[in-house]
């Protein structure tokens, strides 16, 4: 059931349907020479820092206006990244919602010494929120996969979201239920 259907089964008003976006519409390469003010104490590159680089700029074309990170599925790096290196940060929107969208994020980098082809590095989901100029929630457009690649990212962005929305109805259950029996924490 989509979330349109959804709502108007809830008893609420049906939205005005928003015309869809390719997922070649959001699709966007970012390339950053890496310097020191992006290390940690490591002088290694912080994740948030590559992170911040495309996302949400990908969210907002997408989206048509300003969004918001609401949770990080997942961040997995494979190397680190150094100083010097010039990191390509890919990203496209995988899957929407009503006002949320799953942005998918690779990321590859090519050592400033060597002479090798760019390795990927890392990944991540993020998911954003769009939200009007008074920070509240607004409809973003339906993603149109355009390849089966495409089409398995938004299946498997699905799967992350059942799975996010079964967690946060778990833990909601547990603070209830230690409430109910008096646990503070």
């Amino acid at each position: 059931m989509t979330d349109q259907a959804e709502q108007a089964s809830a008893g609420g008003p049906a939205a005005p349907e928003i015309p869809g976006k390719p997922t070649s519409a959001s699709r966007t390469t970012l390339s950053h020479i890496m310097t020191h003010s992006d290390t940690n104490l490591l002088g290694t590159v912080h994740g948030g820092v590559i992170m911040k680089l495309v996302a949400g700029a990908v969210a907002g074309r997408h989206s048509g206006g300003p969004a918001v990170t609401a949770s990080m599925d997942e961040m997995a790096f494979l190397e680190p990244v150094r100083v010097g290196d010039l990191v390509h940060v890919k990203a496209q929107v995988n899957w929407t919602g009503r006002t949320s969208m799953e942005v998918g994020v690779r990321v590859l980098a090519e050592r400033w010494n060597e002479s090798a082809p760019p390795t990927q590095v890392g990944s991540a989901y993020l998911v954003f929120a769009a939200v009007d100029a008074d920070g509240r929630p607004r409809r973003v457009p339906p993603v149109l996969p355009e390849t089966e690649r495409d089409e398995r990212r938004w299946q498997e962005a699905q799967i992350r979201r059942t799975h996010r929305l079964a967690r946060r109805r778990a833990i909601m259950e547990l603070r209830e239920r230690r409430a109910a029996e008096g646990i503070e924490d």
